[in-house]
């Protein structure tokens, strides 16, 4: 995506912008057979002399995660994530390996032998347990600066409806296992399996969200209470509001936009439950009936609209989701990023039409890897990846 007639992309003056982080998760390729490599013990060293604990492990050794610190303005998160990624990129081909962006493994999956070391990750193995012999997926999230956690589970409602079009801006995973799916997002798919996973419940205080995860938790859906794995959680750590229904992208630009329409929608949600406004009650079964329809047909199809409960084409709901969320983006100088995004969205579709574009060359799914390689290393890597 070309930036360079995308406007300000500093906050206007005297705006108060939250602060975003993001966090992406890359796959492991090895150049020649292009199939994922349990190497994350190898790289992430290397990845972490550059950048510290902006690179850690993931839940396979197949992949390695990549975060920003807070930022305020567009141009700061892309740099931040330019220098995150080009460490990541940098250290994987040092192992003589290369990084991809996409949300699942297009020539190859897990095992459960090749899950990372950490005792989340075995705990989730012997709770679940076979659902996660093929759970190699790589997501963007992003984190919004809000500390009230009452308003937060409040700005949680609000955003709901809209969840199922963050599906189908991001997706980004029609291969896996060497064939085509026939799905956008064939991750939104693997993690709709999952009782833990998906559009979080409507909640109309803290105490509620609480009380629901508790339950969860008790019936053993949930691993832990206190870190449930919702697609908007109010983190456990930190004083943000992180949104986990992306799949991850290759471009860097792409990224930024989406981040910066996120920060305006949780803004604007964040203004009306200040008021009061507990937020719509969109019935959830409805609302996974929208999340099915957005991984199917991703940015080409439609969906229910989260202002009017009609079914509109993707584009149609973005549009109109610009349109509420357009005094945020004003106010802090990222309307030119989104405006953007949507028009590359518009020129050639979402990351799953990109890949069967690559696809279609004749390369077949080998061909669609060597694509999101260099895609994912074209922001942080000084000469063509080979």
């Amino acid at each position: 995506m070309n930036t360079q007639d995308q406007g300000s992309s500093s906050p206007a003056p005297g705006a108060h912008v939250p602060t975003v982080g993001v966090e992406e998760e890359y796959f492991l390729i090895h150049p020649r057979t292009r199939q994922l490599e349990p190497a994350s013990a190898r790289v992430l060293p290397r990845a972490s002399a550059v950048v510290g604990d902006l690179v850690s492990g993931e839940f396979t050794q197949y992949q390695i995660e990549g975060k920003t610190p807070p930022c305020t303005a567009t141009e700061e998160l892309r740099k931040e994530l330019t220098r995150v990624r080009a460490a990541a990129v940098t250290a994987a081909r040092e192992e003589d390996l290369r990084l991809c962006a996409s949300g699942t493994p297009v020539m190859r999956g897990g095992v459960p032998a090749d899950i990372g070391d950490h005792p989340r990750y075995r705990a989730g193995a012997d709770q679940y347990r076979a659902m996660l012999d093929d759970f190699a997926l790589s997501a963007l999230h992003v984190h919004v600066h809000l500390p009230d956690r009452e308003v937060g589970v409040l700005v949680t409602n609000h955003l709901r409806p809209w969840l199922p079009l963050l599906v189908a801006m991001s997706a980004n995973s029609p291969f896996h296992q060497g064939r085509d799916t026939g799905y956008a997002s064939w991750r939104a798919v693997m993690r709709s399996a999952f009782p833990c996973l998906g559009p979080p419940p409507y909640a109309a205080s803290l105490e509620e969200h609480q009380r629901l995860a508790e339950a969860m938790a008790a019936s053993e859906a949930m691993l832990e209470a206190g870190m449930p794995f919702w697609d908007v959680r109010l983190n456990p750590r930190l004083p943000t509001l992180e949104i986990r229904t992306m799949d991850v992208l290759p471009d860097i630009d792409d990224t930024v936009a989406l981040t910066s329409l996120i920060r305006a929608l949780v803004v604007t949600a964040e203004a009306k439950a200040v008021r009061g406004d507990p937020g719509p009650r969109t019935s959830g079964e409805l609302l996974r009936a929208a999340y099915w329809r957005a991984a199917r047909d991703g940015w080409s199809g439609a969906g229910v609209d989260a202002l009017s409960g009609q079914i509109l084409p993707a584009p149609v709901q973005a549009g109109r989701l610009v349109a509420y969320v357009r005094p945020a983006l004003e106010e802090f100088g990222d309307m030119g990023e989104v405006t953007a995004f949507l028009r590359s969205l518009t020129a050639h579709g979402c990351g799953a039409s990109r890949q069967r574009a690559a696809a279609a060359t004749g390369a077949g799914p080998g061909g669609v890897v060597d694509s999101l390689v260099a895609a994912t290393a074209a922001a942080g890597w000084d000469h063509p990846p080979g």
